[in-house]
């Protein structure tokens, strides 16, 4: 995404890339796109949320459970966020996670963790709060609007989602971007472009692809389409089993 933040009386907006693996932020400096760094100066935002009794860790001390308290420690949650429990992927992936998926709020897949059901959205909530703290931070004051980039192949149900959870964390999202866009957008921006492109992202989650033609400073998207089963996790599992 390519976000902008103003500083002074004026709003401060930024981009979020909500992934499966990590979460970043940020902004533009003119017309220049940076990122927002965390705590420790990392660019990088582990997507994961573990509960340890009223202890709630978030990021890398949250990876840090995954060996000793698996169950409580949620990763990977944007994969089933917004999917009905009872669907065909749900029960797929739930074999695949330590923790334990149950039945939510009308249909939903939840997680059981830290002794009680969560809603996937709140553990998203609870990464987007982190990174908007994080840009708050480093702007100088509080950040009141997003644009979210989002898998191609996200279902109404999934982005309404992830709008839920950024509302919760304080976010006005003013729009959900499909990250092959995003990207096709940032590579041609700055460019004097008249072509139609290709972009693939092979995210830890999904495999989405776009073809977008660009021309006279817009981007038309001609078709897009993604795998959310053939990401970076995956390829981890494929391996583990062989």
């Amino acid at each position: 995404c390519l976000p902008m933040a103003t500083t002074g009386d004026r709003p401060r907006q930024i981009g979020i890339d909500l992934g499966t693996t990590s979460t970043l932020a940020a902004w533009t400096d003119g017309r220049v796109p940076r990122v927002i760094p965390t705590e420790k100066g990392g660019n990088l935002l582990p997507s994961v949320v573990a509960f340890a009794g009223e202890r709630v860790m978030i990021g890398q001390p949250a990876k840090e459970q995954l060996l000793i308290n698996p169950a409580d420690t949620i990763y990977g949650s944007k994969r089933l966020v917004g999917r009905p429990f009872h669907s065909t992927q749900v029960q797929s992936l739930a074999k695949r996670f330590p923790y334990e998926i149950v039945e939510g709020d009308r249909g939903l897949c939840a997680v059981k963790a830290g002794g009680r059901v969560h809603d996937l959205a709140e553990i998203s909530t609870i990464i987007l709060e982190q990174i908007a703290r994080y840009a708050a931070a480093h702007l100088g004051g509080p950040v009141e609007g997003a644009v979210i980039s989002v898998p191609a192949d996200y279902p109404l149900t999934q982005r309404d989602a992830v709008r839920k959870a950024a509302r919760a964390a304080g976010l006005d999202v003013w729009r959900l971007v499909n990250e092959p866009t995003a990207a096709a957008l940032a590579y041609g921006l700055s460019r004097n472009l008249d072509q139609k492109i290709l972009v693939f992202d092979l995210g830890g989650g999904t495999f989405d692809v776009s073809i977008l033609e660009i021309g006279g400073g817009t981007f038309n998207v001609l078709a897009t389409g993604g795998d959310s089963t053939l990401g970076g996790v995956d390829f981890d599992i494929r391996l583990c089993d062989h």
